[in-house]
C-alpha cells in the first residue's frame, strides 16, 4: 500500500488524506509529551520552518505506548505543543504504531524501513522516518538522533527533485 492511500485524523479531528503531500518531502515521527527526548519539539519545528517553504513537511504523531509518556487528550497535546514548543508543523490524533492495531500510516513505514537488527517494531517516541517526494521512505533514524542532524539529507532529498 502507498503511503499516499492512507488518511489519518489530524489532531483536531479532521480527516487527512497522505495525497494531500504527495510531492513533499515528509519526516513523520511519533511523539509524546513527557518523553526524555520531548526536547526534540523544538528542532522538528525549526527544521520545518527551515524547509517548509521548499516542500518539506514535518508529521507528529503523538504515541502512549511508550512508559505512558503521552498521557493527555488531544486537546491537551495541542495545547501543550503550542503553547511549550510553538510547534506549528501538522499534528494528528494520538496512535499506536506497535502491535496488532498499529496505525497504517506507521505499518506502511515500518514495513518499507526496519530497525535495528532488522526488526520492525519502534521501540521509544521520537522514531523518525524520512520519507521522498515518490511516497518512498528512504531512511529510519532512532529516538536519540536529533532533528538538526537531519538537516544534510532532508536538503538532499530536497534537491533531488
Amino acid at each position: 500500500m502507498s503511503l499516499y492511500e492512507l488518511h489519518a485524523k489530524s489532531i483536531d479531528g479532521r480527516d487527512q488524506s497522505f495525497e494531500d503531500y504527495r510531492g513533499k518531502v515528509l519526516l513523520i515521527v511519533n511523539v509524546a509529551s513527557k518523553c526524555g527526548f520531548t526536547g526534540q519539539y523544538a528542532g522538528l519545528e525549526e527544521l520545518y520552518l527551515k524547509h517548509k517553504d521548499e516542500g518539506f513537511v514535518v508529521l507528529g504523531f503523538p504515541c502512549d505506548q511508550f512508559g505512558h509518556q503521552e498521557p493527555g487528550t488531544e486537546a491537551e497535546i495541542l495545547q501543550f505543543c503550542s503553547t511549550k514548543y510553538n510547534v506549528t508543523f501538522p499534528m494528528f490524533a494520538k496512535v499506536n504504531v506497535n502491535g496488532e492495531d498499529a496505525d497504517p500510516v506507521f505499518k506502511v513505514l515500518k514495513e518499507a524501513k526496519s530497525g535495528i537488527l532488522g526488526l520492525s517494531a519502534i521501540k521509544w517516541n521520537f522514531t523518525k522516518f524520512l520519507v521522498n517526494r515518490a511516497g518512498e521512505v528512504v531512511e529510519r533514524y532512532s529516538a536519540a538522533t536529533g532533528p538538526a542532524s537531519l538537516d544534510e539529507d532532508v536538503v538532499k532529498l530536497l534537491k533531488a527533485s
